[in-house]
């Protein structure tokens, strides 16, 4: 893997055409309390789970507790920061026993922030970090329904391999879902930039 031209925390990311035109600091950093506005604004956004588990939280309330009761004990939640503002998440959840060798990615963006690279930016810079803070880790993963195309360009983008189409694999709010599994390996040699 080359040196990459960002700190293992860090990256910076040149917005899109849409009147961002400016470099922004990319970060991630742990979540806490005191950023429940800025979580409200992506955790709000319906177009945000639109492929998640989770729906839109409709009460301050429930986003204090859901980041008090899962975002805080979470083994890897990282919030993806611009100029150090929480606009969404990615996390790595360890699996365990015989599959301790591999843990699966998620992640969510606030949808103004769509498009931009950022997404790609803190995929690559978990993938970066990740099999340092966890040496037992081989690989990561990533189940992306087949209709998500931007999180399927936002992994390829990373470095994520495309392995093939789990049919009828995930029931989502109800229905049946093909996925795709992505995978990236801690021997992969894909440059990140």
């Amino acid at each position: 893997m080359q040196e990459s031209a960002y700190n293992s925390d860090h990256g910076t990311c040149t917005e899109g055409s849409d009147g961002f035109s400016r470099m922004s600091s990319i970060n991630l950093r742990l979540l806490d309390l005191s950023d429940i506005d800025a979580f409200m604004v992506w955790a709000t956004d319906k177009k945000v789970p639109i492929f998640c588990t989770w729906e839109p939280f409709t009460s301050k309330e429930d986003g204090i507790n859901y980041i008090r009761d899962k975002v805080i004990p979470h083994p890897w939640f990282r919030a993806i920061c611009i100029d150090n503002t929480p606009i969404g998440y990615v996390l790595v959840t360890p699996n365990s026993g015989n599959d301790q060798c591999r843990a699966e990615l998620g992640y969510g963006l606030g949808s103004k922030y769509w498009g931009k690279g950022i997404a790609t930016m803190a995929v690559k810079i978990v993938a970066e970090t990740i099999f340092k803070e966890w040496p037992h880790l081989e690989r990561i993963e990533a189940l992306v329904d087949v209709e998500n195309i931007g999180s399927h360009r936002v992994l390829e983008k990373a470095g994520f391999q495309r392995e093939g189409i789990l049919r009828k694999y995930f029931l989502l709010k109800g229905n049946c879902r093909d996925m795709i599994m992505f995978s990236f390996l801690s021997t992969d040699s894909n440059t990140l930039l």
